[in-house]
């Protein structure tokens, strides 16, 4: 597909001919920038291309109907779906009819921001248009069946988004992840190797790209040691050829990897390992495998059970899941569709059947769902042979964009998956989950007499039940009480009271969650703006729960009885983002409201401002993990405000010579500038420079309070 690239360089450097920020016309030279998409679309599938013409010609022309409308309609089926909402407002105060659908396309990208009351608006919108224009027939007609389904999305996940659950959601990590697509993961017992598809460029085995200038898919390998995975490697020849390649499952023995090939519609193969040898990918036997798509698989522990996913006719619509089981001869068969409990109208892809055999995790577009894939649970009752009614994870581990290829370790406290999240490498990532209490939370046991719970804020009031335990009422057996019944001859005795002068123990209080209220406002006139504003645990991401109280307030509820480091982020379209790591004392016995204001500053020139959570390899200026959600931030500011041009200005703390930290500053600086750029922002809106240590924030004579703090990378905004 060299050809394909060639065409793409060529249309790029006639974009590039034009210089930035000239004195063209800005209409004439939008003009020409749609131009360009239209010739990249016609001649490839580059579809991250061309989103990137286009959303130069509408920020260039914002009354330019068509550019505005494409910029909104590649977003919302690419990546940054959020900002697609932007540019189809623009179509729709100008002209509500360019589209029939404008209105449900505006409520989409609202959907995917987490904007769900400004979504359901906008649908309930076009149902209107839809019930007075009820027998329209055009191509750009939406069924009302669907705008319900989204409104109910949106309901679902203003209710999830109301209880976030105490799940840990990580990134796996650079040695994993990379800037452009990565998914599937699977993993042996011990979590000792994972697997999974990539598209990153790489080592990859084809350095040329596919139709959509991207590499072609290779699957990966890592292995972990401790709790430290290595550098993912390409597993090679002949498990993976030139061209697309994508793992599925995996056994328990990490031995046997399940492959999807293009073959007959789409079909599973898999290949086997041998003295460290895999071997050339086979279909599997059988009737596995039809002439329609088989996309996703699952292996039960002990190798007895097949759940995959198929498109095969008789289902009930779109992908859905199925069951094989090994016979007596050791051959696949017995295939029989889960049955509507588990399947909907919509798809449902990518089993995970857990190691005790009866749990299955499944990603769904129907059931409960709050928009795009969610991770579903159920359980299967091999007596009656009926699977209980699935159950939505809930949010932070679901959200309105896709998130699937569900894997639980085997004692259920921890999870891998894929989805697209704000500290993302590139677009799709692998994440691991932490589930303290585990996923499939059984009755837990407990003493019969158990102690009160040291911190009551972060214990749940569910019940407790000991395991085949007779339910009793409790017995209360005074000291001088004989073990058998007394005689009706033997004095009855009066039981011992408490002295009437000892003190009565007062009950434990309760902890009272800790309410943290923050206040948003205009750092120039002072007023209160509605923003993004979210409260994670610095360490772990676990979210921390909130309501909008009105007037840029919001509060949060913290339950935990321990002091704990948090980051507080604030983004508002317009305005320089804010991250901050705070320190928040935990909940206690008594009431207690923290307050904070945070002054947001409109990007205008001379603005500047502190990326306070980037961070560098020691002495180097490669990113830690850490730093993907600032750097994300800064590419959705550069991307919402196509105009703007920045300095990023790199620091250095005092040690080490005046040249040495002169050097390292401005390759810091050139770091962020280069992701940026891999991202797809024009390179001539950034510029970089090195400081060095010549602009201190604080003394350099103590690392916390100091050093630390001088070594920053900040942003100016040059022009906008």
């Amino acid at each position: 597909m060299s050809s394909i690239r060639s065409v793409l360089i060529f249309l790029t450097l006639i974009v590039l001919t034009r210089p930035a920020f000239s004195q063209q016309d800005p209409k004439e030279l939008a003009q020409e920038y749609m131009t360009q998409a239209e010739l990249t679309l016609e001649a490839t599938k580059a579809l991250d291309d061309a989103r990137g013409l286009v959303v130069t010609a509408a920020d260039l022309d914002t009354t330019f109907i068509k550019a505005n409308y494409e910029a909104g309609r590649l977003h919302l089926i690419t990546i940054d779906k959020h900002l697609a909402a932007k540019y189809l407002l623009r179509v729709y105060r100008q002209d509500p009819s360019y589209r029939f659908d404008i209105e449900y396309s505006i409520g989409r990208s609202f959907q995917y921001g987490e904007k769900f009351d400004d979504a359901i608006k906008f649908y309930n919108l076009y149902k209107e248009k839809l019930a007075k224009k009820s027998n329209y027939q055009g191509k750009d007609k939406v069924e009302e069946a669907v705008v319900d389904r989204a409104i109910f999305e949106c309901q679902n996940a203003k209710e999830y988004f109301a209880n976030p659950k105490n799940f840990s959601i990580v990134n796996i990590g650079r040695e994993i992840n990379s800037e452009y697509e990565d998914y599937v993961p699977v993993l042996n017992e011990q979590e000792t190797e994972l697997f999974f598809t990539t598209r990153r460029r790489d080592d990859n085995l084809n350095q040329n790209v596919a139709d959509d200038n991207k590499p072609w898919e290779d699957i990966f390998f890592a292995t972990k040691q401790g709790n430290t995975w290595s550098y993912a490697k390409n597993i090679g020849m002949p498990v993976n050829t030139p061209y697309h390649n994508s793992n599925l499952g995996l056994s328990a023995d990490g031995n046997t990897l399940f492959i999807y090939m293009d073959d007959g519609g789409g079909d599973i193969y898999y290949s086997e390992r041998a003295n460290g040898v895999w071997s050339e990918p086979v279909p599997m036997p059988g009737i596995i495998n039809s002439s329609f798509e088989e996309k996703s698989v699952s292996i039960s522990a002990d190798e007895k059970t097949l759940y995959f996913s198929s498109n095969r006719p008789g289902g009930f619509g779109g992908l859905d899941l199925y069951r094989a089981t090994k016979d007596s001869k050791g051959e696949w068969s017995n295939v029989k569709n889960l049955g509507p409990k588990i399947n909907t109208d919509l798809d449902d892809d990518a089993p995970f059947i857990d190691y005790d055999l009866v749990t299955l995790y499944f990603s769904s577009k129907g059931h409960k769902g709050m928009g795009g894939f969610d991770v579903f649970k159920s359980t299967l009752d091999a007596k009656g042979n009926e699977w209980s009614d699935p159950e939505n994870l809930g949010y932070p581990i679901n959200t309105p964009d896709n998130d699937i290829y569900f894997v639980s370790s085997k004692d259920s406290k921890r999870a891998y998956y894929s989805s697209v999240r704000e500290d993302g490498m590139g677009y799709t990532d692998i994440y691991m989950i932490t589930i303290p209490d585990g996923l499939k939370n059984p009755q837990p046991a407990v003493a019969k007499n158990p102690e009160p719970p040291k911190d009551t804020a972060q214990t749940t009031t569910e019940p407790v039940v000991v395991k085949n335990e007779p339910k009793t009422d409790p017995v209360v057996v005074t000291p001088t009480e004989p073990k058998n019944n007394p005689t009706k001859n033997e004095p009855k005795t009066e039981p011992k009271t408490e002295p009437k002068n000892e003190p009565k123990k007062e009950p434990k209080k309760p902890i009272v969650p800790l309410k943290y209220v923050v206040t948003v406002l205009d750092a120039a006139d002072k007023s209160p703006l509605d923003a993004k504003v979210k409260l994670v645990g610095a360490k772990d991401n676990i979210i921390v729960g909130s309501t909008s109280q009105g007037n840029g307030v919001y509060e949060f509820t913290i339950k935990n009885a321990q002091a704990k480091d948090y980051r507080l982020s604030i983004d508002r379209d317009g305005y320089a983002f804010q991250n901050m790591n705070v320190k928040i004392q935990g909940a206690t016995t008594e009431e207690k409201v923290v307050t904070r204001t945070i002054e947001l500053r409109k990007l205008s020139v001379g603005v500047t401002s502190i990326l306070r959570n980037i961070y560098f390899d020691f002495d180097k200026a490669t990113f830690e993990t850490e730093s993907y959600t600032e750097l994300n931030k800064l590419e959705a500011m550069m991307r919402t405000n196509n105009n703007m041009t920045i300095e990023l200005a790199g620091h250095t703390d005092a040690i080490g010579t005046k040249a040495y930290n002169m050097y390292l500053s401005q390759k810091r600086a050139e770091a962020v500038k280069d992701y940026l750029t891999k991202k797809g922002i024009d390179t001539r809106r950034i510029k970089a420079v090195g400081y060095g240590k010549s602009k201190p924030l604080a003394s350099n004579d103590d690392e916390s309070e100091g050093r630390e703090l001088n070594r920053r990378v900040e942003f100016k905004v040059l022009s906008n």
